[in-house]
Order: structure tokens, then C-alpha cells, then sequence
């Protein structure tokens, strides 16, 4: 990763995706958007902050001196994840993804010392809060600090996709209500989605696949957000951009913009 370029001590939330502006639409979350509150997301370094990823895989690596970046997939993948597209060819989104990761992960920490940074960076107009648009919880104590934090939120909302799935599961009993989990399909502990019942998310190659799996299709992330919805599961539509000759491209191209999120 490269040297960073923000102050220590802090991570970076970044401003929501236009994608996500619908949710204030929605009367159950409008209410987190009153006074003037926004959407953010913390995001880490995509398939380097994913330890359970799998047909997902990929990361933006270094190629030469000059910080030129590009995509390498893992020996599984089957669709492209498009945060690592994203930080492969914008400087300054892998730059403070990188930042985030290094400050949460490359200092010896613990749940507290991490809910602490997480907490003081944290916008002041903060109303709903993506974990992760990119990356994923990489290890336990930093799920548990996101829990804390949003035990001492109760005002505001936060929701996360995960491959992470042990790491929910050990510490299921004690999640807040404000913060809603989805499994992301995809990884290597994907067994658990059935076996422990947990709500989950799959990413369909077209409007006709989610119809035959009988799910519906979240375009705004709406659907991932409600917690009245935290036990339905639902569907994501390929987004991004996808390796060429690939069946996850061929189908990218049927779609013709209609993909979400591909995590």
C-alpha cells in the first residue's frame, strides 16, 4: 500500500453514492436524514481488506514505480468487484482506502482503540452510514468496534454486506438493533447463509435470474438499510466493469446500466 497522505490517527468517510440519495425517499430512513444528515461510507482497500472473499475477488496492485495500478483477480473470481476497477484508476480514492486500512489495521489495536478512531473521524452530520462500500470487516475486533459504535449511536443508522459471516455469527447475539447485516454470497463460508439462516444478498447476471430465484432486486441499497427488512433477503445486479470474454462481461453488456451494487 502507499505511504499515506492523510494526517494519523484519523480515517476518511466518504460522501454517499448518488445511487444511495434515493434512500431518503424511504419514510424509514428518512428520519435518520432529518436536520440536515447525510450518507456517508467508510471504505478499506477492496480484496486486500477481505479475508473470506472468493468468486469476488480482486485487488488494485502497484505495477511500476510511477504508483500505475491495475486490477488482478483472484484464481476464482466470477465477477469483478467494481470498488477494486474504482481504486486501480482514481489516485485518490485508493489512496484513502489505503489510509483507512493501514490506520485500522497496521498498528496494534484492539475493538477499542479502533471504535475510538472510527468514532473521532466521524462526520458530525453523519445520519446513515455505509461500512463499506469497498473492503470488508478483516478481522474480529474491528467488527466488534463498528458494533460499539453503533451502540453508542442509537440515533443513527448503520448497515454493512459481508463475506465476514464467522465473525457475525460469533457475536450475533449482541449486534444493535441500528446496525443491519446482510451475507454477501460469494465467499468462502457461504455454507453459513443456510445453515446459520442469516439474511443474505446475491448478485444475479440479469433481471430474469432474480426473478427465477424469487428475490427482489435492491437498486439503491434501500432494501440493505431497513431494519424492518433485516430478515428478507434480496438480489444485486452486476455492476462494473467486468474482464473481457467473461460471462460476468457478456451479461454486463445485456444489461446496459441496469446493474447496482456488485458486492
Amino acid at each position: 500500500m502507499a505511504q499515506s497522505l492523510y494526517p494519523l490517527d484519523t480515517v476518511n468517510y466518504s460522501k454517499a453514492n448518488a445511487k444511495t440519495h434515493a434512500m431518503s425517499e424511504v419514510p424509514e430512513l428518512a428520519k435518520y436524514l432529518e436536520g440536515g444528515r447525510k450518507i456517508y461510507s467508510l471504505d478499506l482497500l477492496s480484496g486486500w481488506s477481505c479475508p473470506f472473499a472468493n468468486e469476488c475477488l480482486s485487488k488494485a496492485v502497484t505495477v511500476d514505480y510511477s504508483g500505475k495500478r491495475k486490477v488482478v483477480d483472484g484464481p476464482n473470481t466470477k465477477f469483478r468487484c467494481f470498488s477494486a476497477s474504482q481504486e486501480a484508476q482514481y489516485t485518490n480514492v485508493y489512496n484513502s482506502r489505503s489510509h483507512n486500512l493501514r490506520q485500522l489495521s497496521e498498528h496494534p489495536r484492539n475493538d477499542w482503540h479502533m471504535s475510538d478512531l472510527l468514532r473521532d473521524s466521524m462526520p458530525a452530520n453523519l445520519g446513515i452510514c455505509r461500512i463499506h462500500v469497498a473492503g470488508d470487516f478483516f478481522n474480529e475486533s474491528y467488527f466488534k468496534a463498528w458494533m460499539f459504535i453503533a451502540e453508542t449511536h442509537p440515533d443513527r443508522l448503520f448497515y454493512a454486506y459481508t463475506k465476514s459471516l464467522k465473525y457475525w455469527i460469533n457475536n450475533r447475539d449482541d449486534v444493535p438493533d441500528n446496525l443491519v447485516m446482510t451475507a454477501s454470497y460469494g465467499g468462502r463460508d457461504d455454507h453459513l447463509i443456510a445453515t446459520e439462516g442469516l439474511r443474505s444478498a446475491v448478485v444475479v447476471f440479469s433481471e430474469e435470474q432474480a426473478e427465477r430465484l424469487g428475490a427482489e432486486i435492491d437498486h439503491d441499497d434501500s432494501h440493505a438499510a431497513r431494519p424492518t427488512l433485516r430478515d428478507q433477503s434480496f438480489a444485486l445486479l452486476l455492476h462494473g466493469t467486468q474482464p473481457k470474454g467473461t460471462e460476468a462481461a457478456t451479461a454486463l453488456k445485456a444489461l446496459k446500466g441496469k446493474g447496482s451494487y456488485s458486492r
